[in-house]
């Protein structure tokens, strides 16, 4: 055989065998593509997050994939497809804006929830955060208050620098105790307390706390005017912080709190018990 025979030869051969490893290669990483990772930033590639730090992504129940009946046939393309649409379906476009409203300054000798209404100074205080959220001019659709007084007092004062919008009434927004802190209190609370005021708590935050059905179809943005422990443990549970530590949390009167639950089920704190629109002599707590 001549040289270039033999040339030939092994060229045939050395691109039949390349040409057989590049298509099996090509053929895993096809057929195994849901084991490849994506590329992360250098400094979380080594770091492993403790259990407690994990996001829970489907924490309020609505994530799309557990709304939709599970995927049986995995192999199949026209399951996955018509699993894919579905979930597509459930998912929200929407941004979900919670502002917490902490009641203005009250009478605290009062013996009756009855008595128990704002100072004169508790009064100012809500009549100048109405002013603040009137001049954010964002396109709020309710304010929902608290039943007991001073909170009712608080909306209302609010509601006159928004006059278009609707009071709407919650119970479960009363003040109570919604979980022993950590570290504990000095003084003595009843268990029953806990128990009760809690799951009425829990409850208030399962109603209000959720990221946007896929039929709104433009951010909203709900004023809620109610109580510091609640707004305490509603921040909490917003951002999955053990919700025992809600007492090392400190808010002023009539402060403003806002809270954004994004389509994917992502929470971010955007202000934590504001009172920067207040002059000194009306910062209380």
């Amino acid at each position: 055989m001549g040289v270039w025979s033999r040339f030939m030869s092994k060229k045939l051969f050395t691109g039949t065998v390349i040409g057989v490893v590049g298509g099996a290669s090509g053929y895993w990483f096809a057929s195994n593509a849901f084991e490849r990772q994506t590329v992360e930033n250098s400094f979380t590639t080594n770091y492993e997050p403790s259990p407690c730090a994990r996001w829970d992504w489907n924490w309020d129940h609505r994530d799309p994939k557990s709304l939709v009946k599970p995927l049986r046939k995995v192999d199949d393309p026209e399951s996955q497809n018509d699993y894919n649409k579905a979930v597509e379906m459930k998912k929200g476009r929407a941004i979900r804006h919670l502002i917490l409203v902490r009641h203005g300054q009250y009478n605290m000798d009062g013996l009756t929830d009855a008595q128990r209404t704002l100072t004169e100074l508790g009064r100012r205080q809500a009549a100048l955060s109405g002013e603040r959220l009137k001049q954010l001019a964002l396109p709020y659709d309710e304010i929902v208050r608290s039943t007991m007084t001073r909170a009712q007092e608080t909306a209302e004062i609010i509601g006159k620098s928004l006059p278009h919008l609707k009071l709407i009434n919650c119970p479960l927004l009363e003040e109570g105790s919604p979980i022993p802190p950590e570290p504990p209190v000095g003084h003595w609370r009843p268990e029953a307390s806990f128990f009760q005021d809690g799951a009425r708590i829990e409850g208030a935050f399962r109603k209000y706390f959720y990221r946007a059905d896929p039929s709104q179809k433009s951010d909203s943005y709900t004023i809620i005017v109610c109580h510091a422990n609640v707004i305490r443990y509603f921040v909490c549970r917003a951002l999955q912080y053990p919700a025992e530590g809600w007492l090392r949390i400190s808010l002023g009167h009539a402060s403003l709190s806002w809270v954004s639950i994004y389509p994917d089920g992502r929470v971010s704190l955007r202000t934590l018990g504001d009172c920067g629109h207040m002059p000194k002599e009306c910062l209380t707590r």
